[in-house]
């Protein structure tokens, strides 16, 4: 299989899992900006109309995108890895976290503090509606090592999201157990060589956008 990716974004998760599967698998970078694969200038448009990563082509040809279906695809090709429960209600608190990380803290949170022609206002107002959002998750971890009963497909995911209050305003000053969750995974080798490798790629990404600008 190959993963679509852009360095940094939420597609690392992806990348993540796949490590920690130790699956074989392709990794095509697309550019954020240009949607242009970067490795032979191709559209990503013609892959996928939408232009958003992560997208994976299986190996039937078939593509399929969307995070959290991405996620699930991983963990279920590659049982062994244990990440994700197989079924009952051990599986849908893994669907509840993806939705709770992929709602209310990628989409509703970090995405409006990235958009810079938000209007003036949009980056407080965001700010302090993830107050109970981060509240909420700060009490959840308080004595947890992860969202379920070991490392699953959605902490990939939340260590992704949280990653990027290195990029905005978001703080975990006020919420400890966010903050020793956040530290605690970055020393997991799979996190470690993901992160790795996508910011030495993240940083050509800038240089490349400054040359052309």
């Amino acid at each position: 299989m190959d993963l679509y990716f852009s360095p940094l974004a939420c597609s690392l998760a992806t990348r993540i899992a796949l490590y920690e599967a130790g699956a074989d698998a392709g990794f095509i970078e697309v550019d954020p900006k240009t949607k242009r694969i970067v490795e032979d200038g191709s559209d990503y448009l013609k892959v996928y109309p939408l232009g958003m990563v992560p997208a994976i082509r299986l190996d039937d040809g078939a593509l399929l995108t969307e995070n959290a279906a991405i996620l699930q695809y991983v963990a279920d090709r590659f049982p062994a890895a244990d990440l994700a429960p197989r079924s009952g209600i051990e599986r849908t608190r893994l669907q509840q976290w993806l939705c709770f990380i992929g709602t209310e803290l990628h989409k509703g949170l970090f995405v409006p503090l990235f958009d810079k022609k938000a209007p003036e206002g949009t980056a407080a107002n965001t700010l302090a509606k993830g107050e109970t959002r981060l509240a909420y998750l700060n009490d959840y971890l308080t004595g947890r090592d992860f969202l379920l009963d070991r490392f699953s497909v959605a902490d990939a995911y939340l260590y992704t999201v949280l990653n990027w209050s290195m990029a905005t305003p978001v703080k975990f000053d006020r919420y400890p157990a966010i903050q020793a969750y956040y530290t605690r995974l970055q020393t997991r080798p799979s996190i470690a060589k993901a992160f790795g490798e996508e910011l030495a790629l993240y940083k050509a990404e800038l240089a490349r956008h400054k040359a052309a600008a």
